[in-house]
């Protein structure tokens, strides 16, 4: 039997437009003789629609792609990722569901049923589950078929230590004699967890003999990033067709190659986060119908990074790199920036606003600062002018503005409201700081240049809006404040357990008590998008109350 891997990039509510992808790779896979092709969950539609799968009229059309698609399935068999609507009068209003088509027929409907609410997940806002009373194989080209929608799959009793849901369905369709399993899903990308799937699915083939078709959904969607990776596994838990990863693939394989294939799960993590980043400013751009960036350009490394992900992004003729310099900016971060910008080749422009800072401190009567610190209202409004310069040349330019705080700062306030936060996309929103210097040297070595001066890359951070200003006169060194943060979001861990592993307990609730003040998540939360890289980031995982009076103590 030969299969496709159809890792398709979907737009939300682009239904004429997914559908044409669909049937393109349907195409391509009849060319290469396959028996059977599978996309991603939910793919007529786009998965991250929200609430668009309460709208009446989505409901009622749920199923009109496949009139289209069903055609051109002569000759071959499909899984399509599809919405479907529930007709009992209770529950939700749509099905997530598989349909499962061949030779121009449709043979039936796969529906979730464990629907994930953690972390970016709200299923169950829009999907009724499936009871799981009528669950059947599919005869595909001689072979019993079990499918089964994402979470379905991930809940193997054998793999994971701690589990969600008591049931399997996974499990179910194998003890029902599946001579092989597809799983079809939109599994957003997050830090290792390109080969958790890749262990997930051949750990589950070889334990049961079956073959397995994960096919994963591939691109930017607002903040969340699809990586695809999807994966084929044989009976003996070999991988022998790897996808490769942010981008799309369609490729086909016999599933008794007995040839392991490699290709999405090489490279380091460092390089996948870059990957990441560079497909979530490109989709976004793209999905939004923005052709050019403009970036405020500092000298720092933050700017710098996002500069070069822009460029690598969207091409470096449709970036626009802007210096504001103030009284306090050093003359070394715009010789700097400079650099840089002729390093990446893109645009840049000066606009200074020395005049309009020292105007505005007259008229209010505010104290210039001598030290970091000393007057907040005139630092921000250095801040401030670069926003209202950056958004107008956005509004004049048709220009998407890319904001530059990374998830350190961002987690601990220290960044201006309705300045630098300003954007219509957080690139680095929930990049720590150490990860900046990551990827930066990262994106050096692969160039087998600087593409980033090295001088930005070491210098002491600072946001010079005061004479001789340094993030460390009012942050714990970031070498010490990004574990906390790291092991607090993405571990969920405990201050006791952050403690445990090792760091003070002082700096621990410190740090903690400042990224849970009301005003910090009342700046977080009027962010722009922030692409997301890990579990529990800043962002639409992550819901807390601005009005609170919880304070942490030793």
């Amino acid at each position: 039997m030969k299969v496709t891997i159809g890792q398709i990039n979907t737009t939300n509510g682009d239904i004429s437009g997914n559908t044409a992808k669909i049937i393109a790779a349907i195409e391509r896979a009849k060319a290469d003789g396959s028996d059977l092709i599978v996309f991603p969950e939910v793919t007529t539609h786009g998965y991250t629609s929200q609430d668009w799968f309460q709208d009446p009229d989505i409901i009622d059309h749920a199923l009109d792609p496949l009139e289209t698609i069903l055609p051109a399935t002569k000759g071959i068999a499909a899984v399509v990722g599809v919405i479907r609507r529930n007709f009992d009068n209770d529950g939700r209003r749509i099905y997530n569901s598989a349909a499962i088509l061949s030779d121009g027929e449709l043979l039936g409907f796969a529906d979730k049923t464990l629907l994930p609410e953690y972390d970016v997940f709200d299923d169950p806002r829009w999907f009724e589950p499936y009871d799981g009373r009528h669950r059947h194989l599919f005869d595909i080209a001689g072979k019993k078929v079990g499918v089964v929608v994402c979470e379905d799959f991930w809940n193997d009793k054998t793999f994971w230590k701690d589990r969600l849901y008591d049931k399997d369905p996974a499990d179910e369709v194998i003890e029902m004699g599946a001579e092989l399993v597809v799983s079809i899903n939109a599994s957003p990308y997050n830090k290792g967890k390109i080969k958790l799937r890749a262990d997930m699915v051949a750990h589950r083939a070889k334990a049961n003999k079956v073959p397995i078709v994960f096919v994963n959904l591939i691109g930017g969607n607002d903040g969340i990033i699809f990586d695809g990776a999807s994966l084929i596994a044989d009976e003996e838990g070999d991988i022998i067709l790897q996808a490769a990863a942010f981008e799309e693939f369609v490729e086909t394989v016999k599933l008794d190659c007995r040839r392991p294939d490699s290709r999405g799960i090489t490279g380091g993590e460092v390089a996948a986060i870059q990957d990441a980043l560079v497909l979530g400013i490109r989709d976004y751009a793209a999905k939004n119908g923005f052709e050019r960036a403009v970036i405020g350009l500092s000298g720092g490394i933050d700017s710098s990074l996002v500069a070069a992900l822009a460029c690598e992004a969207i091409g470096p003729k449709n970036v626009l790199c802007v210096m504001m310099p103030s009284p306090f900016s050093s003359e070394g971060s715009i010789k700097d920036s400079e650099e840089l910008v002729r390093n990446l080749g893109c645009e840049s422009r000066i606009e200074p606003i020395s005049d309009a800072f020292e105007t505005l401190v007259d008229q209010l009567r505010l104290k210039t600062p001598t030290r970091g610190g000393e007057s907040l209202a005139a630092e921000n409004i250095q801040s401030r002018l670069r926003g209202v310069i950056l958004m107008a040349i956005s509004n004049s330019e048709g220009r998407l503005l890319l904001s530059t705080g990374n998830k350190s700062e961002l987690a601990v306030g220290y960044c201006t409201l309705y300045g630098d936060t300003n954007g219509g996309l957080a690139v680095l929103g929930d990049v720590l700081k150490t990860e900046v210097w990551e990827v930066a040297r990262y994106i050096n070595r692969r160039a087998g240049r600087e593409v980033i001066p090295q001088q930005i890359i070491d210098k002491k951070p600072s946001a010079e809006l005061a004479p001789n200003q340094f993030d460390q006169d009012s942050l714990p060194p970031y070498e010490l404040m990004d574990p906390v943060l790291r092991m607090y979001f993405e571990q969920k861990a405990s201050p006791a357990e952050i403690v445990a592993a090792g760091n003070d307990a002082e700096l621990v609730y410190s740090i903690l008590n400042k990224v849970e003040h009301p005003a910090n998540e009342f700046k977080r939360q009027q962010l722009p998008p922030t692409l997301i890289i890990s579990k529990n980031a800043i962002g639409i995982g992550r819901r807390r109350p601005i009005t609170h009076k919880y304070r942490r103590s030793i």
